[in-house]
């Protein structure tokens, strides 16, 4: 028995780390990656799973984006947290080691074993805490298995030469490519030279391998178990630099439904182009307009307006206001481009609301967030904004088909934001005075001036 005891005391394992701040359990760490595969930002999570978002960016950030543990809830093999609370609660009141296993449903090996090995000893004597025991039980759980990569020199050295290999001529000269900067630990350089390397994917490595090496089974990995010696610290098989030699170059691995997060939160239900009238359709009613920008340098743009049935255009000024320093703006300030949400709305209502009421309809937009304020522009001016669906521009033909017309005026890579009202107004004249096959080689203005002549005469003769 005395041996017995002995062994069990010579279990206790040696000190470890101090574990700081007592750990979150591990069920509210796994509903964090839960958030984060669907889609969410550690910030977002944070507010789902009600941790700090300062704790939650550290784990995605520690992690390099990837979940670090199995998502597979506990067994029961092992002691849960809540079993181990329970321990330290009747600990606490004197019971012993085979009370406490009855009324826990354990062996009483395994509470023996358990107030020894994961008790507290800073103070100098054992003292159990669930913190503490569910800490130290976690730290011994891990069982790292060596990275494949660095087992075997030659699947490393085959990967890593198609990762960042040198590019070379057809007769086998290499070239060199353009001289970079050092790694910064962050995501590639925008607008930067990047390294010329032969930049395999991990998928097409994982598979092309199988034709290289027919045979040899020791030359097999996955796809994922490279990405993984790539973003997971501590694996010690591939250089996190090594990462700019992915297409995409991102520091920190992103959840692939985080690329269908949808980044149109001003579009409500009802401004969806779905519950756009039937009429619009057809061209046959006159009134429904469709809407975009076109984008120039330094951040200038116009605002263009085109009528469905007559391809009569109207243009929006949008000068940049007061204060606008290209690429020096005022972090959280208000947007000087001239396209902000309220500036957009304001310049677009005041082109707009000349028009009569049955020659304003509806506005179909293009789902830009200049068009944010779409609600107060509709209080103000009565016309509804519907938005067409993500990457549909044909939904909007006759508003792209302008657009591109315009170019030959506004042409891409020019400052926009120099031409004054007046000569944007004398552009869309010239537009509008362009005789058009599709309207039998009437003008648009002369089309629009018939829809205002049959208004007026309906007017009159209603009053008659």
């Amino acid at each position: 028995m005395v041996r017995r005891q002995q062994g069990a005391d010579r279990a206790i394992r040696p000190k470890l780390r101090s574990p700081g701040h007592p750990k979150f359990q591990r069920h509210i760490e796994a509903a964090f990656w839960d958030e984060i595969a669907k889609g969410l930002l550690a910030e977002e999570a944070a507010g789902v799973i009600r941790v700090a978002p300062a704790v939650a960016t550290r784990w995605f950030r520690q992690h390099r984006g990837m979940r670090p543990f199995d998502p597979k809830p506990n067994s029961g093999r092992y002691l849960s947290f809540s079993e181990r609370e329970e321990i330290a609660l009747l600990n606490a009141q004197g019971m012993g080691v085979r009370e406490i296993a009855r009324q826990v449903g354990r062996d009483p090996g395994t509470i023996s074993r358990e107030l020894r090995r994961n008790a507290a000893t800073r103070g100098g004597k054992l003292d159990y805490r669930a913190s503490v025991a569910q800490w130290k039980s976690d730290m011994a759980a891990r069982r790292p298995k060596t990275s494949k990569l660095v087992a075997n020199p030659r699947l490393h050295a085959y990967v890593q030469k198609r990762l960042s290999g040198e590019i070379s001529t057809p007769d086998g000269r290499a070239i060199a490519g353009p001289a970079t900067a050092t790694w910064t630990g962050r995501n590639k350089p925008h607008r930067k030279d990047r390294a010329w390397v032969q930049a395999w994917s991990p998928e097409q490595i994982a598979n092309r391998i199988k034709f290289d090496f027919p045979h040899d089974e020791s030359m097999r990995i996955s796809h994922e178990a490279i990405y993984q010696a790539l973003y997971i610290q501590g694996r010690g098989a591939l250089k996190r630099e090594l990462i700019l030699c992915l297409r995409t170059g991102r520091a920190l691995r992103a959840p692939r439904a985080r690329s269908r997060r949808k980044t149109w939160a001003h579009v409500t239900p009802e401004a969806l182009i779905s519950e756009r009238p039937a009429e619009v359709e057809d061209r046959a009613v006159p009134g429904h307009w469709e809407g975009d920008l076109i984008i120039g340098l330094e951040r200038s743009a116009i605002g263009t307006v085109v009528e469905r049935s007559t391809r009569f255009t109207m243009l929006v000024h949008l000068p940049r206001e007061e204060g606008y320093r290209h690429k020096q703006s005022v972090k959280n300030g208000p947007a000087l481009a001239g396209y902000g949400a309220i500036t957009m709305k304001t310049a677009l209502a005041n082109t707009m609301s000349t028009l009569p009421e049955q020659l304003a309809r509806s506005l179909t937009w293009d789902r830009g967030k200049e068009m944010s304020a779409h609600a107060q522009f509709r209080v103000e001016t009565g016309i509804p904004v519907f938005f067409a669906d993500p990457h549909s521009p044909w939904q909007r033909g006759t508003n792209e088909n302008t657009n591109g017309l315009l170019r030959q005026y506004f042409p891409k890579g020019t400052d926009l934001s120099r031409w004054s009202a007046e000569e944007i107004e004398a552009v869309a004249h010239t537009l509008n005075s362009r005789p058009r096959k599709t309207l039998g080689w009437k003008t648009p203005a002369e089309a629009f001036n018939e829809q205002l002549q049959l208004l007026q005469q309906a007017g009159v003769a209603t009053t008659g």
